[in-house]
């Protein structure tokens, strides 16, 4: 990440502490107002639970007149509360199925009480209608039975002023019951509505706690993060550029080393960057010697190639006369000796003549070596060249299992196909000769895109790692009998063709040699 943008998001990370406390206080400020209706709400319906106790008990205690007024009253205090939860539907939460059941159960056992002192009114004149004696007794008790209907009863059961199990009785002491049952509900009501306003006050201060809290902790770490993170990136800038100016001074004084950033696997800022591109410029130069280096040593190699080259040339060419003259001679004194003469003469003639063939072999790499002729380009069938010198070789096939993987289609490639077969000869011969108890040869060719890539290895004894850089050079053999030309043959063929090979190998474990080649000659 770079330097301006760590500073950015140094600012942003602080604003967005800021701007999180921000909301966070403006939310905290709409859930106070949203608390503090909700306590006006509760507080209202407090109000109007204890309105609606004061007139009930108005309602008992009063007369009939009085009363009628009371009740109007009474349902006006319901209808409010009613609309009030029936507008704040969530107000309660948990405790509003109960006050909205209270309610109704309040008012359906009011109304009950209002039916049934309607009812009592018309039996207590029924009543003293048929007892004018005691007609006075009743109006008496007509005016108060309201407040007190078990007290009523009582009486006129005590005094004998109705028979036991009147009509009268048993409606005043249902009266009664239904009276306490409808305090009782209300008892409830009251009870619920205050246990809602605490709740509520309780919730209003836990908010305006948690907002306060919030800005006791928000600006410590608005404060502790924005000083942080300007000492860290500082800290981290000059302690990189510290160290750049250190090796930078090494670097003049000569001595180039491959600078390590202190945070490294992290994603580079302009220091970071600059650092790279010293490391980068480092690796470079030290390609760069490395590759001037490899081009010197071919330099060289090719230099005196082009001397054995020379030398061979002309060594081959003046022992090649004589070389034929000896084995002509060699071959008429075979005919002319023939059966006439000793074992030992035939045996040291034949000697002659094998020993002159295999000289001529050796001039004849030499004279292959030397000529160096230029490629002759033409279209060759690598899977049917491979599979032709195989074949030529005459091996032993159940003493070496050959196998040759060309991919799905044959691969063709501009080349000289009497040199690509010299090649593929001399690399086979080799690969056969160092498996004299049998092993596995295999080919594998693959086409690339525009280059071609041939891999030639087998399971024989192998090469010392310290002759590895040697084997292309002229005359250099591992071997008890060769001329040590075979594998330079193939270098000079490949060179010729603007390819590379490589060789790999291992005691004990094999050798693979690595052909790269353009599919067109350039």
């Amino acid at each position: 990440m770079s330097l301006k943008k760590k500073i950015m998001l140094s600012f942003f990370i602080s604003a967005a502490v800021i701007a999180v406390l921000a909301a966070f206080e403006y939310f905290s400020f709409i859930e106070i107002r949203r608390e503090i209706r909700y306590l006006e709400i509760t507080d209202t319906i407090n109000r109007l639970s204890l309105q609606l106790r004061r007139h009930e008990k108005n309602y008992f205690l009063y007369s009939p007149v009085k009363a009628e007024q009371e009740s109007v009253i009474v349902h006006f205090y319901l209808r409010e509360l009613r609309e009030i939860l029936a507008k704040n539907p969530g107000l309660e939460r948990n405790e509003q199925p109960s006050l909205h059941m209270s309610i109704q159960d309040y008012e359906r056992r009011f109304n009950e009480i209002e039916a049934g002192v309607t009812k009592l009114q018309g039996v207590f004149d029924r009543t003293t209608a048929s007892s004018s004696h005691n007609e006075k007794i009743f109006s008496l008790i007509e005016d108060t039975f309201i407040e007190r209907p078990e007290q009523s009863a009582e009486y006129i059961e005590q005094n004998r002023l109705l028979p036991h199990g009147h009509m009268l009785l048993a409606g005043l002491r249902r009266l009664d019951a239904d009276i306490r049952a409808l305090r009782k509900t209300g008892e409830d009501i009251l009870f619920i509505s205050r246990d809602l306003d605490k709740v509520a006050r309780e919730r209003a201060e836990t908010v305006i706690s948690v907002s306060q809290l919030a800005i006791l902790v928000i600006f410590p770490v608005f404060f502790i993060v924005g000083i942080g993170l300007l000492f860290f990136i500082g800290s981290n800038v000059v302690q990189r550029l510290r160290l750049l100016i250190a090796v930078v001074e090494k670097t003049g004084k000569g001595t180039y080393t491959h600078l390590i950033p202190p945070s490294p696997g992290k994603a580079p800022d302009e220091v970071g960057v600059l650092i790279d591109k010293f490391n980068t410029m480092e690796d470079e130069l030290s390609q760069r010697e490395a590759e001037l280096d490899r081009k010197n040593k071919e330099l060289i190699h090719t230099k005196k190639l082009a001397a054995i080259g020379t030398l061979a040339a002309g060594v081959a060419h003046e022992l090649n006369n004589p070389l034929n003259n000896i084995h002509l001679s060699a071959q008429v004194l075979s005919k002319e000796v023939g059966e006439y003469c000793s074992p030992s003469v035939q045996e040291a003639v034949s000697d002659i003549v094998g020993q002159t063939i295999r000289v001529k072999g050796i001039v004849a790499d030499l004279l292959e070596f030397a000529r160096g002729r230029e490629p002759r380009i033409q279209a060759v069938h690598l899977t049917e060249l491979i599979e032709h010198v195989y074949k030529k070789l005459a091996v032993d096939k159940d003493n070496i299992r050959f196998t040759l993987d060309a991919g799905p289609s044959d691969v063709v490639m501009m080349a000289d196909p009497e040199q690509m077969e010299r090649v593929f000869i001399n690399l086979f011969r080799n690969a056969i000769e160092a498996m004299p108890q049998g092993g596995e040869l295999a080919a594998a060719v693959q086409s690339d895109g525009e280059a071609v890539t041939i891999r030639i290895s087998d399971t024989g004894r192998g090469l010392p790692r310290n002759v590895l850089d040697k084997v292309f050079e002229p005359f250099f053999t591992t071997k008890d009998k060769g001329t040590g030309l075979g594998l330079a043959i193939v270098f000079n063929i490949i060179k010729k063709h603007y390819g590379e090979i490589h060789v790999a190998s291992e005691e004990g474990k094999g050798t693979q040699f690595t052909i790269t080649m353009p599919k067109e000659s350039p």
